[in-house]
C-alpha cells in the first residue's frame, strides 16, 4: 500500500480526534464568547478517566461513557460555581482565569497519578490489524475513525434538529434576544459548556490507547484545538470538522516528508489560512 495513502488515512483518524477536541471549544466560544484555555485540561481528565476506569476493571466500552460523563459533570459544576462569575469580564480575565484552572487541574493530576506517563491498552476486540488485499491498518485506528464519524453526525443532529441546538445557534447571534424570549440562558450556558468539555473528554478517552496518558498532554491539546478552531472559523461546527481533518492530514503526511517540521507545518497552514481567509475557512465576519 502506498505510504502516502496510509498517512492520509492516519491523518483522517488524527483529524477526527482533533475535531472532537476542537468542536467543544468552538461551540463554547460561539455561544458564550468565552475564551477557555482550560479546554486541554478536560482532554487530560478524559484520558485519565479512561486509565483509572480500566485500572478498576471497567470494560473499555464503558470508559467511552464514563470518561465524557465524568468530565462533563465536573465542567458543569465548574461553570456553575466559578466560571459564571467571570463571563462579563474582558477576555484577558477569561484567559488568565482558565490558564490558572488548567494549571491547577494539571497539578492535581500529578498529585493523583504522578508525573510519569502510563499506557492504556486497547480492548482485545480491537487489537491487531485489518488485512484486506494490500490494505493493512490497525483495527483500533479504524474504530476511532468510524466512531468519531458517527459521533460527529450525532452532534450535528443535536445542533441542527433539537431545541437546545436552536437555542445555541440563536444565542450565538444574540444572547439578549434569546433571554427576552424567556429562555433560561444561564442554564443553556451550563449545558453547552458541559457538552464542550465532554467532547474533549471523549477525545482524551479515545486518544489514551493511541498515545498513553501523561499530565502534560493538555498543553499540546489546547494548542492544536485553537489551531483547528482558527483554521475552521470560530463558532463553526463544519469549520471544526474541516479544520481538524486538514490539520491531521498535514501533520501525518509531513511526518513522512519532513519529520522534524511536521508540527511546524500545522502552524504554517494556520498562517496561510489567516492570510487568505482571516475569519477561517467556514467562519463568519
Amino acid at each position: 500500500m502506498n505510504v502516502y495513502v496510509l498517512q492520509v488515512i492516519n491523518g483522517i483518524g488524527i483529524g477526527m480526534l482533533y475535531f472532537l477536541l476542537a468542536v467543544g471549544l468552538s461551540i463554547v466560544f460561539g455561544l458564550l464568547r468565552f475564551v477557555n484555555f482550560a479546554h486541554g485540561a478536560f482532554f487530560v481528565l478524559g484520558a485519565y478517566a479512561c486509565y483509572q476506569a480500566e485500572q478498576w476493571g471497567a470494560n473499555f466500552w464503558w470508559t467511552l461513557v464514563i470518561g465524557p460523563c465524568v468530565v462533563g459533570a465536573l465542567a458543569w459544576l465548574t461553570e456553575r460555581l466559578i466560571l459564571r462569575r467571570v463571563y462579563n469580564l474582558p477576555h484577558e480575565f477569561h484567559i488568565l482565569f482558565t490558564v490558572g484552572l488548567a494549571l491547577a487541574i494539571q497539578e492535581l493530576v500529578i498529585l493523583g497519578w504522578g508525573p510519569v506517563g502510563m499506557n492504556v491498552a486497547p480492548p482485545d476486540l480491537l487489537k491487531g490489524v485489518v488485512i484486506w488485499g494490500g490494505f493493512i491498518y490497525p483495527k483500533y485506528r479504524l474504530f476511532v475513525i468510524a466512531f468519531t464519524a458517527v459521533f460527529a453526525i450525532l452532534i450535528w443532529l443535536l445542533l441542527e434538529r433539537t431545541r437546545l441546538g436552536s437555542t445555541v445557534r440563536a444565542g450565538s447571534e444574540s444572547t439578549e434576544m434569546v433571554t427576552l424570549l424567556g429562555i433560561n440562558i444561564h442554564r443553556t450556558f451550563g449545558l453547552v459548556f458541559a457538552l464542550g468539555a465532554a467532547t474533549a473528554g471523549l477525545a482524551g478517552t479515545l486518544a489514551a490507547p493511541l498515545r498513553g496518558v501523561e499530565p502534560f498532554m493538555g498543553v499540546e491539546a489546547i494548542a492544536i484545538a485553537f489551531v483547528v478552531v482558527v483554521i475552521g472559523g470560530m463558532g463553526s461546527f463544519g469549520g471544526a470538522l474541516l479544520g481538524g481533518l486538514l490539520v491531521g492530514i498535514v501533520q501525518s503526511v509531513m511526518s513522512t516528508l519532513w519529520p522534524q517540521g511536521a508540527s511546524l507545518m500545522i502552524y504554517v497552514s494556520m498562517a496561510l489560512v489567516l492570510l487568505l481567509r482571516p475569519n477561517g475557512l467556514l467562519g463568519r465576519a
